[in-house]
């Protein structure tokens, strides 16, 4: 059974500036889009049989230059729903809630149509996701590995429920813009294999 490997999508002004991006439709800036370019051999090099994305643009067009514009929309891909704290820093959240930590604390009730997710609904959201893909890897016929370009802060919740931790756990996982990172497995148990991986210079 093959690996599972995550991209974050590259750049965009609002990770840039530390701003909370969830469903605002940021676009990737031109460093963010030559950092997918860089990205693409080492996609290219994988023996890739599904891949799926986030509804969102920045993924998307991410997916698109890295190789995998053919990639399944998933909507359980999009970033954590921030409520009341979109766009907004976390020195900014500081200034009236000290100590705040999202993968703990949560956010703040945001608009009905944006309300705000706990750490424990991205990661229900993140489960959904690993079903299909255990579903997919158990559907390839090969070692090949399955693919999700996504956003950061969902997949670090993802990865911690893959090696069977909790949601709040993702916080071990710093993950950068334009990175290939792989979950596999040794001794048939998940395992961190590969993380922040980028082309060398």
């Amino acid at each position: 059974m093959g690996d599972l490997l995550l991209v974050r999508h590259g750049e965009t002004e609002w990770s840039l500036s530390g701003q909370h991006t969830g469903w605002t439709d940021v676009p990737l800036t031109e460093h963010g889009r030559e950092e997918a370019r860089r990205l693409a051999p080492l996609v290219r090099s994988q023996q890739i049989g599904a891949a799926f994305v986030s509804p969102l643009h920045r993924a998307r067009e991410t997916a698109e230059l890295i190789g995998a514009g053919d990639a399944r929309v998933d909507a359980d891909l999009h970033e954590w729903d921030y409520g009341g704290y979109e766009g907004i820093t976390t020195d900014e959240i500081h200034r009236t809630r000290p100590g705040w930590f999202l993968f703990t604390d949560g956010v703040e009730p945001g608009p009905p149509e944006h309300p705000g997710e706990t750490p424990e609904q991205v990661g229900a959201r993140a489960d959904r996701v690993l079903a299909e893909v255990d579903a997919a890897l158990a559907d390839i016929d090969t070692d090949a590995d399955v693919l999700l370009v996504a956003h950061g802060h969902f997949l670090r919740v993802l990865t911690a429920r893959r090696l069977g931790l909790p949601p709040a756990h993702g916080a071990l996982f710093l993950l950068e813009t334009g990175t290939l990172c792989r979950l596999g497995t040794e001794h048939e148990r998940p395992v961190v294999a590969e993380w922040n991986v980028r082309p060398a210079d």
